[in-house]
């Protein structure tokens, strides 16, 4: 009998059951390919709804031939479940009788998987680790978690996954979630978690996880309250967006702080110490007071004349309802629709007392009468958020007057323009004060509030953009992900406390990463000389992969020679497999790019995906933030610190261009590198 026999060998049997997963994905798929929906719409509109919702199934059933379907395998040892050897993949498939052939790595079940030990084997006897090329199995690793002879050793094959080279998009890390990062993937749905992590443990990915993990939990809830995973730019979200539908889920959104806000058009730009002042969360009670500075007490009584008969509201008792509702506090434009009902309300008593019956259909009229309208719009006229924050920007007096005990003279003179625009449209507004616009919307009308949202990159938001964050989510939840040490902009989060105040969320839980799987520790541990510096008392990573050779610092005598060495650079990393990222200043970048295109190099911007052709991308300094690449050329050090306003964000800049290497970071450097990181 041969020794690939199903019976006999062990890899052939597992491979024999992966062929029959992917038929069951694949019938599947068939069956609902071969839905007829015809006669079970009651209309159009149900059709479409449902047409749409069996084109996602069929998209979430797809199998992708360079996939692992499953990654692992428990076997338990007295579980109650119906039957004892389960497959963790990706997502569930089950064969014609319905009996489960792969379990989502989200069900209950399959915890185990990531969270049992040898002091803690869960009822576990065998785990079992499977290796892939190419989407073929090829090998498989054993864990007996209930022989106590067994050493408890690091698995090659998860060292294998996580080192594996990568050319496109972030992958998921579902075969590869560590204990402490499934803890936070599997947090339930009511409560906010905001994760502390250096480079390479994993946050953004645990983020992406856990939305696959709520999705999965709370499915028909965060359908009709919505998520959102907000990133830093456009080039972080195209990294990202293969991650989630990877998994099977297609309905998550995607956006930018900027995105949210975009209710004008940004064409300015702001210098730091004007940023700042825009952001700080004083602004917020600034433009409360613009807001509320707009109702006023009524000058003469109110006299509705319905038929022959005339009925008179006093003026002292329209402003008791005007005072009543400033009281309470409520949005400008709620209680502007409910005043006309007031002060219709008083009429109708009126009528009532005369003897007359008026009903609803009376107040609502009397309510959309001429001499009602003339009063709201005399004690609560309507404000649009643009106009306000164009006044307040423009009219010295008119911001003096609602910054007063908030704001300095010189805050406020930094506030103002120097050419008032002459109106909303024309204005040539910043993000910053699309910003302040989106925070006048909310005074005035309430913003939509989601089922959960992902922050990500959360360390370089303003106040007043953790603001209109937590706008999205006030009843709903959020994961806030950062690393303090990454904040590279002049209003940087000084501390997670504070940022989860602006957020709506103080009584969220910080968790704290420390453990690293993507940077290799010589150069994490070279990266982290930066910290006493710019984030004291912030904890190193530690990284747990050795990675010997995997950093050189290269130091070019002639400041001529250095784009040539760095293209060399880029030509040996080349040579390696996987991808390749060139980072430098962002002024450096033209010259770099002509010394490229001279080699006949071809490279890539952020945000191109890359290929097995075309895998060197020229990164900016400035949006190198949350990108990976398998090896790393990073041009210049002390021209990526000389870069920023300030010596402290400078070496937060070089500290994550320094971490985005997986495999080898190559620097080279004409000028000496900043004395903060000494000598290597």
């Amino acid at each position: 009998m041969s020794v690939s026999d199903p019976v006999l060998d062990p890899l052939a049997r597992e491979r024999a059951h992966l062929i029959s997963s992917r038929a069951a994905l694949r019938a599947m798929r068939e069956d609902v390919e071969a839905l007829d929906i015809k006669d079970v719409t009651a209309n159009w509109v149900n059709s479409l709804v449902l047409g749409r919702q069996i084109e996602d199934r069929i998209k979430a059933l797809a199998d992708l031939a360079d996939t692992p379907l499953f990654f692992g395998r428990l076997d338990y040892l007295h579980t109650t479940q119906e039957g004892q050897r389960f497959y963790i993949g990706r997502r569930h498939v089950h064969d014609a009788d319905g009996d489960p052939m792969v379990i989502d790595w989200r069900a209950p079940v399959s915890q185990p998987y990531y969270q049992a030990s040898k002091k803690d084997p869960q009822d576990v006897g065998l785990r079992r680790r499977f290796g892939y090329t190419a989407g073929d199995l090829t090998a498989y690793e054993d864990e007996h978690l209930s022989d106590p002879t067994e050493l408890e050793t690091t698995s090659r094959l998860l060292q294998t996954e996580i080192e594996r080279p990568r050319v496109g998009p972030m992958r998921d890390i579902v075969a590869t979630i560590q204990p402490e990062q499934d803890g936070i993937v599997r947090s339930d749905l009511s409560g906010t978690v905001c994760v502390q992590g250096g480079p390479g443990t994993g946050k953004t990915a645990v983020g992406l996880h856990r939305v696959a993990y709520l999705l999965y939990a709370h499915r028909e809830r965060l359908a009709r309250t919505g998520t959102l995973v907000i990133g830093p730019n456009r080039s972080f979200l195209h990294y990202i967006e293969q991650v989630l539908p990877a998994l099977g889920e297609l309905e998550v959104q995607q956006a930018t702080v900027d995105d949210l806000v975009a209710h004008v058009e940004v064409r300015g730009t702001d210098e730091a110490a004007t940023a700042v002042v825009k952001g700080d969360a004083r602004m917020a009670e600034v433009l409360r007071r613009a807001v509320r500075s707009h109702v006023a007490m009524p000058k003469e009584p109110l006299m509705v004349v319905r038929g022959s008969r005339r009925w008179r509201v006093p003026a002292y008792e329209i402003e008791e309802m005007v005072r009543e509702l400033l009281d309470r506090d409520i949005r400008y434009g709620a209680a502007r629709e409910a005043l006309p009902q007031r002060i219709a309300h008083a009429v109708l008593v009126r009528m009532e007392e005369a003897g007359e019956a008026p009903d609803d259909r009376v107040q609502n009229a009397v309510a959309r009468s001429t001499a009602v309208k003339a009063v709201v719009k005399e004690c609560w006229p309507l404000v649009e958020p643009a106009k306000l924050v164009l006044r307040l920007l423009g009219d010295a007096e008119f911001l003096a007057e609602h910054a007063a005990g908030l704001l300095t003279e010189d805050e406020q003179k930094v506030l103002l323009w120097a050419k008032p625009a002459r109106s909303a449209k024309t204005a040539k507004w910043s993000a910053a004060d699309a910003v302040l616009i989106d925070e006048a919307r909310d005074l005035i009308e309430r913003t939509h509030s989601l089922g959960h949202v992902v922050l990500d990159e959360a360390q370089d938001l303003s106040p007043m953009q953790y603001r209109a964050v937590g706008r999205r989510c006030t009843t709903g939840s959020a994961t806030v992900l950062g690393d303090l040490a990454q904040g590279t902009t002049p209003w940087a989060t000084e501390s997670w406390a504070q940022a989860l105040g602006h957020l709506g969320k103080p009584e969220a839980v910080v968790e704290e990463l420390t453990a690293g799987f993507r940077v290799p520790r010589e150069v994490i541990a070279y990266a982290s000389r930066l910290l006493p510096h710019m984030s004291p008392g912030l904890a190193a990573v530690e990284s747990v992969r050795e990675n010997p050779g995997s950093l050189a610092v290269r130091h070019t005598e002639d400041p001529e020679s250095l784009d040539a060495d760095v293209v060399a650079a880029c030509v040996e990393s080349l040579a390696h497999e996987g991808s390749i990222g060139l980072i430098a200043a962002d002024a450096r970048i033209a010259p770099l790019a002509e010394a490229l295109t001279a080699a006949g190099l071809a490279y890539l911007s952020p945000g191109e995906e890359t290929t097995a052709e075309s895998r060197l991308t020229l990164v900016p300094a400035s949006l190198a933030k949350g990108l990976e690449y398998d090896y790393v050329v990073l041009d210049e050090p002390a021209a990526v610190v000389d870069g920023e306003p300030d010596e402290r964000t400078g070496l937060r800049r070089l500290y994550v261009a320094l971490t985005r290497a997986v495999s080898g970071l190559t620097i080279l450097h004409s000028a000496p590198v900043p004395e903060q990181l000494g000598a290597l």
